[in-house]
């Protein structure tokens, strides 16, 4: 993978590609006043993941510092202040603005007043701490040298792995130009749960999200952001 898809890759993230997707719902957490039973009840059965249909073409892609990320006045983010994201509708639709609002702001290119509070607050998983040490090592090591990320980077598709109320596994497609002025696609999965009332990104292996980008030829088997084909 070249240097601009790499880089293109670290801004739209992604978690480790899967070979298979097992996820379970959350536990109930009510409680009772009978006495529990002598024998007690098998444990509830996990929700099957499915292939979620969504509407994007009433989504609305906001400038954020040279990139356009997506907003939805049902699925959020309902609060955007300090340049950060957070408050999405625990829906398919909530699930994919919410990867891409998350995993976006996890990029070193933004600074540490983004990503730092992004992934301290909005990304779990036991490689979080790694991708914050190595963000920060990356933007003191001379980040204002690198090129804006807009220069080449455009979200433009995407592709369910996943979905239930309480996880959500999509990929992502990014485009950007090849060295030789042709159009370069890489694909990222990301993973996210619903922890806390919100939408929580998986940090992917290592907390590099580059190394879980893979370039692809064409866009086949993916839809596309009305808008953000080109």
């Amino acid at each position: 993978m070249n240097t601009r898809t790499r880089i293109a890759a670290a801004v739209i993230a992604a978690a480790a590609i899967l070979t298979a997707l097992m996820i379970t719902a959350r536990p109930h957490s009510g409680r009772t006043s009978r006495p529990l039973p002598a024998t007690s009840p098998p444990a509830a059965a996990p929700v099957a993941p499915v292939t979620p249909v969504v509407d994007v073409s009433q989504l609305r892609w906001a400038g954020f510092r040279g990139y356009r990320l997506p907003v939805s006045a049902q699925a959020g983010p309902r609060d955007t202040s300090g340049g950060l994201a957070s408050g999405f509708a625990d829906t398919p639709l909530g699930a994919l603005v919410a990867v891409i609002n998350i995993a976006a702001r996890t990029a070193w290119q933004f600074g540490p007043g983004i990503f730092q509070p992004t992934i301290q607050s909005q990304v779990t998983g036991p490689y979080a701490s790694q991708m914050l040490s190595a963000d920060l090592d990356a933007y003191g090591a001379g980040a204002a040298q690198v090129p804006d990320v807009h220069a080449y980077a455009s979200i433009i598709g995407y592709q369910w792995a996943g979905y239930t109320p309480s996880d959500a596994t999509v990929d992502l497609v990014e485009a950007g130009p090849g060295g030789d002025g042709s159009t370069v696609y890489a694909v990222s999965q990301i993973q996210a749960e619903w922890i806390s009332g919100d939408w929580r990104v998986l940090a992917p292996p290592g907390g590099d999200w580059g190394n879980s980008a893979t370039q692809i030829a064409s866009l086949n088997g993916y839809l596309t952001f009305p808008g953000q084909e080109g």
